[in-house]
């Protein structure tokens, strides 16, 4: 996108005034996406977005400037905003020595979403549809939706560093409502990786919409949910975002050093069940949350967070490790070139036990199994969250027996995790998802293999 030479020239201007570090990120992404409601094409868009953003730091003040202005005059413009923004002083010119970094994910896109004609996708939503209508009379509304991307970026900065990358992603959710003597139930399936087209033969979409559809027709007979504490088992896969939202935030070095993290010195503690492992990993083909490096041009990694339940470390950015004298651990990442940097999860999860799943269902006397859910919310400087339950069933006599509605999950997540008495041997990721903070979003995966825990609060509707 930029030529080395011009690199040059615009870090020596950022840093001219005394700054300590500078840094260059130039991105270019397209995107396309279609979305199918009410039986017919309602959205077919398609869009680029094309920059570059520019930091510099002096002290523990950061100064940034972004254009959409690629020439070097561009460049050089935000590089002196930037630098003014940092007020540095000390003159004086300073020369960098770029080394290219090279970064593999280990994997070859097979074929690129932007080569596909628009009409093959549309035939994907359409019998995406087809299907789900077709499962039964009781759906009554379908919306499929589909997704791709591809994003260039490459990052330079005083310290030598300069590397690309380029991530491609594709997407697809089928969402049905079914229609009976309790009201409106919803179901939902969605599939999500960093791949291409490809990622038509990995999954069957015929399936994902049965699936769907199922989800929303089974919940016409669930009952309403029950209220109190007591023991909850968590199915592979779907209730990996728990314990991204209640644990793997406050595990984000830069919430640990403001003091909004429950987690803030105490590395080298137990503050988990034995047995559990907590990772964070950017390197996991295909899914989600893979990188080749992150958005400050450090390679991906697999960060053990939580070992064999003691913290053994917190997820890092450049700049605040930097302070700490120490690697960043490849977690610096941006929604776009126009923000800033921040710690971020890539994909995060438990690690599988030993337990077997049906096992750990047929020990618990009554209770409530979670095999997938929605929105919540997080206090990361306590740890107390709210997630709703948006597929669940009643575990009564080491049985799984009606499913339930209009139910929420209460809990706190550090005692969450001193809570779990029993691990599969099923780990699974779930669906792909972004994860959202200062107002800044990026796509995320997470897991878990089938687990329990002993006791949390239900907030149901039942009497």
């Amino acid at each position: 996108m930029i030529d080395e030479v011009v690199i040059d020239r615009v870090l020596a201007t950022a840093l001219r005034t005394g700054g300590d570090f500078a840094e260059v990120f130039a991105e270019d992404k397209r995107s396309s996406s279609a979305l199918f409601d009410d039986e017919k094409v309602e959205e077919l868009t398609s869009g680029r977005d094309r920059g570059a953003g520019i930091r510099v730091v002096v002290g523990d003040t950061t100064g940034f400037a972004h254009t959409a202005d690629l020439t070097e005059a561009g460049l050089i413009a935000a590089a002196d905003a930037a630098a003014a923004a940092a007020r540095g002083g000390g003159g004086g010119t300073q020369v960098v020595a770029l080394t290219r970094r090279t970064a593999d994910r280990g994997y070859a896109i097979e074929t690129y979403p932007e080569d596909v004609a628009k009409a093959r996708k549309v035939e994907l939503l359409t019998r995406a549809d087809e299907v789900a209508r077709a499962t039964d009379g009781a759906i009554t509304q379908v919306s499929v939706s589909y997704g791709d991307s591809r994003r260039r970026i490459l990052v330079a900065n005083s310290d030598g560093v300069l590397a690309a990358d380029d991530t491609v992603r594709t997407f697809f959710a089928v969402s049905c409502v079914a229609t009976g003597d309790t009201g409106m139930q919803t179901g939902r399936e969605s599939i999500g990786h960093t791949v291409g087209f490809e990622l038509f033969d990995m999954y069957d979409i015929e399936e994902l919409a049965s699936r769907a559809a199922d989800r929303a027709l089974v919940k016409l007979q669930a009952r309403p949910a029950p209220s109190g504490q007591m023991p909850v088992v968590i199915a592979s896969g779907g209730g990996g975002v728990l314990f991204h939202e209640a644990c793997g935030h406050g595990l984000e070095a830069d919430l640990v050093a403001k003091g909004a993290s429950v987690f803030k010195g105490r590395v080298g503690e137990r503050v988990a069940s034995p047995g559990v492992t907590v990772v964070d990993d950017g390197t996991m083909q295909r899914e989600w949350g893979n990188l080749a490096i992150d958005d400050e041009g450090n390679p991906a990694q697999r960060n053990v967070l939580i070992e064999d339940g003691y913290l053994s470390d917190y997820m890092w950015d450049l700049l605040r490790a930097r302070k700490e004298g120490r690697a960043s651990s490849g977690n610096g990442r941006r929604q776009s070139y126009q923000h800033l940097p921040m710690v971020r999860m890539t994909n995060t999860y438990l690690l599988a036990g030993h337990d077997d799943p049906d096992a750990i269902v047929a020990s618990t006397d009554k209770g409530v199994l979670v095999k997938h859910l929605g929105g919540g919310q997080v206090n990361t400087a306590t740890g107390d969250f709210v997630f709703g339950m948006t597929e669940a069933y009643l575990i009564e006599g080491g049985k799984i027996t009606e499913p339930l509605r209009e139910g929420n999950l209460i809990g706190n997540g550090p005692e969450v995790l001193q809570r779990i008495d029993a691990l599969g041997n099923d780990f699974a990721m779930g669906p792909p998802g972004t994860c959202g903070k200062d107002g800044q979003g990026v796509p995320v995966g997470d897991g878990v293999p089938t687990l329990r825990v002993s006791s949390l609060t239900i907030g149901g509707t039942a009497a």
